[in-house]
């Protein structure tokens, strides 16, 4: 399975970003896919997630300027970012929990896109 993000980029504290990430590949059960965050000189962090049945989790950080949403057919998992703050600066990553045909969980990561935010 190969994860590939977009969205990314320059934009004014305040405003709004849409980050996507498809998931390509056969052989796995998707369980959750998330967003994670690093932001320089932190630690890695989970901004989102959102299990198949469609319950979801934020970070306290976001939680009502954040939505995470999924489209299973697509195999896409969205995160819009409204309200940005110059803290919200950081490579966002996304990450997906499967379990392949051997029920072995598995996980795969995206390759990252930066988000900066300018005050």
């Amino acid at each position: 399975v190969q994860l590939q993000a977009s969205g990314g980029g320059l934009v004014q504290a305040g405003g709004s970003l849409r980050l996507s990430c498809v998931a390509s590949g056969t052989g796995v059960d998707i369980a959750i896919m998330d967003w994670y965050r690093q932001a320089p000189g932190k630690q890695r962090e989970l901004v989102a997630a959102i299990a198949s049945g469609g319950r979801t989790n934020y970070a306290d950080s976001v939680k009502g300027r954040f939505s995470i949403s999924r489209e299973d057919v697509e195999n896409t998992v969205y995160l819009q970012m409204n309200g940005l703050k110059s803290e919200d600066t950081a490579v966002y990553y996304c990450h997906v929990g499967a379990v392949d045909r051997n029920n072995i969980r598995r996980h795969y990561w995206g390759q990252g896109t930066l988000v900066t935010v300018s005050s």
